[in-house]
C-alpha cells in the first residue's frame, strides 16, 4: 500500500523544490505544489515532478465563477496531476462546473478535492469574519455540499475527521494539513494532530511541510514518521 504522505513542497524557486525531492523516494510520499512554487516555476513544475516519478497535488484552491474554476480545473487536469482542489466556499454550482469539467478530461482523471476551513484558523478568527457557525459545524455542511456535487473529498484538519466518517462515509477522502508529529514545532498551524492519531481519527492523507522538508536530512524524518504510522 502506498504511504499516505504527501509531502508539502512549500519553496519559491524550482532548485530548492527539485534539491528536496531528490532527496526523497516517490514510493514513500507523494508531493503537493503549491501557490508560492506553482506562481514561480509555472506548470514545468508538475511535469518534472511527473518525470521523477512523484503524483502531484496541486494545491491552488480555486476560487472563482463556476466557468473560471472549471476551466482551471480542466487546464491542472491536463498537467497530469493526481489531485487538485476548490474551495468548497465557492458554492454549489462552483462545484458542480468544477465536477462536470473533470468528468469530461480523457484519461486518468484526478481527485477533486473540497477545502473546507483552512487549517491556521480557530473559532476566533471564524467570529471576526462574521461566521456564526463554529468550525465543526461549517466543516461538516461544506463537506455534505462537496458529497452532493460529487467531489472526491475534502481537505479539513484530522480533528473533524471522526464526524465527517459518521456523517458522511467511508469513501470520502480526508486530506489533512496540519499534521505535526510530537517531534516537531507547530510553526502557523492551530488546528494539529499527530501523523499516528490523525490516521486513527479517519484521515486518508497526511499533508506534512515542515516536519520533514526542514530537517537536516529529510528521507529519515520521513522513514521516520512511516515508522511511527505502522507501529501497534
Amino acid at each position: 500500500m502506498k504511504s499516505p504522505i504527501i509531502v508539502a513542497l512549500d519553496y519559491a524557486t524550482e532548485a530548492e523544490a527539485l534539491s528536496l525531492v531528490n532527496k526523497l523516494d516517490p514510493q514513500l510520499c507523494r508531493v503537493k505544489v503549491g501557490k508560492e512554487l506553482f506562481t514561480a516555476c509555472g506548470p514545468s513544475i508538475v511535469s518534472q515532478l511527473n518525470d521523477l516519478g512523484f503524483e502531484v497535488f496541486l494545491d491552488l484552491k480555486f476560487h472563482d465563477i463556476p466557468n473560471t474554476v472549471a476551466q482551471a480545473c480542466r487546464a491542472a487536469a491536463a498537467l497530469g496531476v493526481w489531485m487538485l482542489n476548490v474551495h468548497a466556499s465557492g458554492g454549489r454550482a462552483m462545484l458542480a462546473a468544477a465536477r462536470r469539467e473533470i468528468d469530461r478530461c480523457e484519461g486518468t482523471k484526478p481527485l477533486l478535492i473540497g477545502v473546507t476551513v483552512l487549517t491556521s484558523l480557530s473559532d476566533s478568527d471564524f467570529s471576526e469574519l462574521g461566521v456564526t457557525r463554529n468550525i465543526e459545524s461549517q466543516v461538516l455542511h461544506l463537506a455534505g455540499l462537496c458529497r452532493e456535487e460529487g467531489l472526491d473529498g475534502v481537505v479539513c484538519s484530522s480533528r473533524e475527521a471522526p464526524s465527517l466518517r459518521q456523517n458522511i462515509g467511508e469513501d470520502f477522502c480526508l486530506v489533512t494539513p496540519g499534521i505535526r508529529p510530537e517531534w516537531a514545532s507547530s510553526d502557523d498551524q492551530s488546528r494539529i494532530v499527530a501523523p499516528k492519531q490523525a490516521l486513527e481519527n479517519g484521515s486518508s492523507y497526511l499533508v506534512i511541510g515542515r516536519p520533514i522538508t526542514a530537517q537536516e536530512n529529510p528521507l529519515t524524518a520521513l522513514n521516520k514518521i512511516i515508522d511511527e504510522l505502522a507501529r501497534d
